[in-house]
């Protein structure tokens, strides 16, 4: 199907008769998606226990970030009146009704996991989550000198009655709702307490690993705030309000004089979209909450568990390296080591084009590098770059060599030309970028904020240096953002290149950026909004035009764009075999019968965030590669200046390559998406894309040429199994059953390897009937246990629920004895945290 401007696209395909099928997948929807893949992590009992904790605090701070966002931009919809249908067809009610249900049901599940996991979990590991109520004397005394030492004096109580008006809520706020009754008078009053945000989440008892939330602490001493009156409840609460509010360019003669005055409003004006509560809370204080904050009861979210959950990543700094990712050291390829006397990074970018891979490969001897040579180097007379998001202040990178604002600061002072974009409306990093601005500006860099109307997300910097009788430019052109904090936790590509093409197109770009004029014709770049869409639709039709020798393959963040999305719809119906690696927001549906048979579409979620943006149109030595910082959004074709770099040294497209296949052979870390709904990947042969391109950037560092062929491959055999927890019902309620191998002497589930040609379930249900004697009925899929066995080989284990129809347990060659146990007798007589693991996420979930 071709899309024609301004002709209406469908938002849903005849499938056969007279049955409609949808075309897209809701984009909100999709993004809670994608928080669920993140929260699936939390729930892989293989990960490091406090990297689970880890997961569990993205995924509510991402919460809070899509409430202040996505579902106030739906709420304003409502409110004004303008319910225009989206992509799926759904009003803005609809999807806040829908909304509710998946965020009750991702909430519900973090609770779940917190209370019948992880906090059992942790205290075996000696890290005690505790309420006041189960501390000790001595621990209890220790929390009550920091209270009056380090909490009472930045506490404000704030009393409602008629002459004290219900108190401004702050977003993201930490509260207490309190009732007290004055005996004298035999009425009861409320106030409310606010939680200072820079009190920590949890406080430390006595200098154990027992943490006790902040909120508790200051419950547990509210007389003290109340002289004279008798706490009768207090209840914590915390409200989340919109982040979104415009800003009129046209009218506004200081762009960051009116952001600045933007974020002084933004904490008094925005609108409530959320209030959290303790489900205990009694109906009278939620009623008094609800009106004096003017929102309804589908917007209370009662937990049964705590608050603010974001802070539980200060649990991830504690010294438990056991219970941690092992660090990755960045490595450096030799393109950029052992630089010989009076040589520099230029002469090095000069003799060939180079491809960064962050996080394998470090930022600071490589693009940091880059800037700080720049800024060093006498023969370089001018240096030009975009900031999108810097970070905050305190990032413990900034004071260091890596530091690109240091670097830039220190070349304005040295007298070079330093022009800096920075991008003030970056949402949550506009504080943040307006005191980098101030400093560049204070120390001689000219700051301009790009084109009214657009967003400027290029990440892009142009270094000029004389050479000879003239000036050569080198560029660095890359997916994500010239932070050292980002750079070590997200996944990155960027090209280094002395190309003239492209430096004279960056040339052209940031004369546009900082003067007048209209976007021009680029060399090289694929630059947004007034070309890339073109340039992506010409590319994609041609490949449809090969018919079945077509070839296109994508690595996103997000794709959402209606007219993208039918040209790739296009393509499929033409024979084109369509791949795409989609992190995120995925609006379009693979498989449909009749639209997109020919689309797969996979999403790889892990320790580290995959960000790179990676375009592949054909095959072959013919196939053309682009990388750059342009998601497939409306707001990224239509909204933003963006910039793709065309990656022409064969080399350089190998790596590409290379990073394609792994990602598409990934089946640790994998998703694919059926339809509208996301499957995990069976763990066949072990591989993870991000040990992988580890192992890959070690031997880069160590010299070794990039090898599509072999990238993909597992880096040693590995051994599937299957097995199951069997579980029966009994009058004093479940029980599991656990096997005894002679063997090893230790205590397990029933499980083995699987024969050729046969499924994972039917090993599973094959093996628990050859080793127990017992017939089952199959249930879900559990999860897969990762670990190596005696002899050092890996082994993955998936395992299934299942429940006894028949048989009797019989000793054999395997299996000598069976028991079956409670579910807490059997995670005691479990050998292995594994399977105990194992068994509470299966239990807490029946």
């Amino acid at each position: 199907m071709r899309v024609t401007p301004g002709r209406p696209i469908p938002s849903a395909v005849q499938d056969g008769g007279s049955e409609i099928a949808p075309r897209y997948s809701n984009r909100e929807l999709s993004l809670l998606d994608f928080q669920e893949r993140v929260l699936a992590l939390a729930e892989d009992t293989n990960l490091p226990l406090l990297e689970r904790v880890r997961f569990v605090a993205i995924v509510a701070a991402n919460l809070d970030e899509f409430f202040q966002v996505r579902v106030a931009g739906l709420r304003e919809q409502v409110s004004s009146g303008l319910e225009p249908p989206g992509l799926a067809g759904r009003t803005p009610q609809d999807q806040l009704a829908e909304v509710r249900v998946r965020c009750l049901d991702i909430h519900a599940r973090m609770e779940q996991l917190l209370a019948g996991e992880l906090i059992l979990e942790l205290a075996e590991q000696g890290i005690r989550i505790a309420d006041w109520v189960d501390l000790d004397d001595d621990q209890r005394k220790h929390l009550d000198e920091i209270f009056e030492r380090e909490i009472f004096p930045v506490l404000t109580p704030l009393a409602v009655d008629p002459t004290h008006p219900f108190p401004y809520i702050s977003n993201l706020s930490l509260n207490l709702a309190v009732t007290v009754r004055d005996s004298k008078r035999s009425i009861e009053r409320f106030a409310r307490v606010k939680v200072p945000p820079l009190l920590p989440r949890f406080l430390n008892a006595a200098g154990s690993e027992t943490f006790v939330p902040v909120e508790q602490v200051i419950a547990a001493h509210l007389d003290s705030l109340f002289p004279g009156m008798t706490i009768v409840s207090s209840h914590p609460f915390r409200v989340t309000r919109s982040a979104d509010q415009a800003i009129e360019e046209d009218e506004a003669d200081d762009l960051l004089k009116a952001v600045e005055e933007l974020l002084q409003t933004r904490h008094r004006a925005s609108k409530m979209v959320r209030l959290e509560v303790d489900e205990t809370m009694p109906e009278p204080v939620l009623d008094l909450l609800m009106q004096e904050m003017g929102i309804g009861r589908d917007q209370v979210y009662a937990h049964t568990g705590l608050l603010a959950l974001a802070g539980l990543t200060v649990l991830t700094s504690l010294a438990r390296p056991d219970l941690l990712h092992r660090p990755w050291q960045a490595t450096t390829q030799p393109e950029l080591t052992q630089f010989a006397p009076g040589e520099t990074i230029f002469d090095r970018i000069k003799q060939q084009d180079i491809l960064v891979h962050l996080p394998y490969e470090s930022f600071g001897s490589s693009v940091g590098a880059f800037i700080a040579a720049a800024a060093r180097d006498p023969r370089v007379v001018a240096i030009k770059q975009t900031l999108y998001r810097t970070g905050v202040q305190d990032d413990p990178a900034a004071g260091g060599e890596q530091s690109i604002v240091k670097s830039l600061t220190a070349a304005a002072r040295s007298g070079k030309q330093v022009v800096v974009l920075v991008e003030l409306r970056a949402r949550f990093d506009e504080e943040a970028n307006i005191l980098w601005a101030r400093l560049l500006e204070e120390a001689g860099v000219h700051v301009v904020y790009g084109i009214a109307g657009l967003k400027t997300h290029a990440k892009v910097a142009l270094v000029v240096r004389r050479e000879g009788d003239g000036l050569r430019r080198y560029a660095h052109i890359g997916t994500g953002n010239y932070n050292p904090k980002t750079a070590r936790l997200y996944e990155d590509l960027g090209l280094l290149t002395a190309d003239d093409a492209i430096g004279a197109d960056l040339t052209d770009l940031f004369n546009m950026l900082t003067g007048f004029g209209h976007e021009p014709e680029f060399r090289g770049l694929l630059v947004a909004p007034a070309h890339l869409r073109g340039a992506l639709v010409r590319r994609i039709r041609a490949q449809a035009e090969r018919g079945t020798k077509g070839r296109i393959t994508f690595k996103l963040n997000h794709i959402a764009d209606r007219e993208m999305m039918e040209e790739l719809y296009a393509a499929s119906a033409a024979g084109v075999q369509i791949d795409l690696i989609v992190r995120g927001i995925c609006s379009l549906l693979p498989g449909v019968r009749g639209m997109s048979e020919n689309i797969r579409v996979r999403s790889i979620v892990g320790r580290f965030l995959e960000h790179s943006r990676v375009f592949r149109f054909g095959e072959g030595d013919k196939a053309e590669y682009f990388i750059g910082s342009a998601d497939l959004m409306e707001r990224n074709l239509a909204g933003r200046v963006e910039v793709l770099v065309p990656i022409r040294d064969r080399r350089l497209r190998t790596r590409l390559e290379e990073v394609l296949r792994v990602c598409l052979a990934d089946d640790r870390l994998a998703w694919q998406l059926d339809g509208g709904t996301w499957e995990k990947v069976p763990t066949m042969t072990g591989v993870n894309a991000h040990v992988r391109f580890q192992a890959l950037a070690h031997g880069r560092s160590q010299g070794a040429l990039p090898d599509p062929d072999t990238a993909a491959d597992p880096a040693e055999p590995v051994i599937v199994a299957a097995g199951g927890i069997v579980t029966k019902e009994t009058k004093s309620g479940t029980e599991v059953l656990i096997v005894h191998r002679p063997r090893y002497g230790d205590w397990t589930f029933p499980k083995g390897k699987l024969d050729d040609d046969e499924t994972l379930a039917e090993a599973a249900l094959r093996e628990v009937l050859e080793e127990t004697g017992y017939e089952c009925d199959l249930g879900p899929e559990i999860g897969m246990v990762e670990y190596r066995d005696r002899t050092g080989g890996r082994k993955f284990v998936h395992y299934f629920g299942m429940s006894v129809t028949s048989g009797s347990f019989i000793a054999n060659r395997e299996v000598d004895k069976a028991k079956w146990l409670t579910p807490l007798e059997a995670a005691e007589r479990l050998t292995y945290a594994r399977d105990r693991a194992l068994l509470r996420s299966w239990i807490s979930a029946l």
